[in-house]
């Protein structure tokens, strides 16, 4: 499927450093909350994801990763997602995050 370049534009994605993750056990599935900075024009969001096969909290903390931040908030349990942090399936489904392998700007934006 193909789509206007003009719809890819609509998507704000964005490197943001992870400054706090916890673990979510209230969520219905092993999930990890992550409290992220976007920088002074966005500043601090937040988000659960399903990542604990390969993370933990204490290796997410000082992390940059890639996140959709223009989705309308999400109510996920008890927790308000207000972004979607970026990652991909390895061999067995298990989500592998979206890596920055140089140090960018909190809110950079993704092109």
């Amino acid at each position: 499927m193909t789509i206007d370049f003009d719809v890819f534009l609509k998507d704000d994605v964005l490197a943001g450093t992870v400054l706090r993750a916890t673990a979510f056990p209230e969520g219905r599935e092993p999930a990890i909350k992550l409290w992220l900075d976007f920088g002074p024009d966005i500043g601090e969001l937040k988000s659960p994801a399903q990542i604990t096969r390969h993370y933990t909290p204490e290796t997410l903390v000082g992390r940059q990763v890639a996140a959709v931040v223009n989705f309308p908030p999400r109510q996920i349990g008890k927790f308000m997602s207000a972004v979607l942090v970026l990652g991909f399936p390895d061999d067995e489904g298990e989500v592998v995050l979206m890596a920055i392998d140089r140090l960018v700007a909190n809110g950079a934006r993704l092109f």
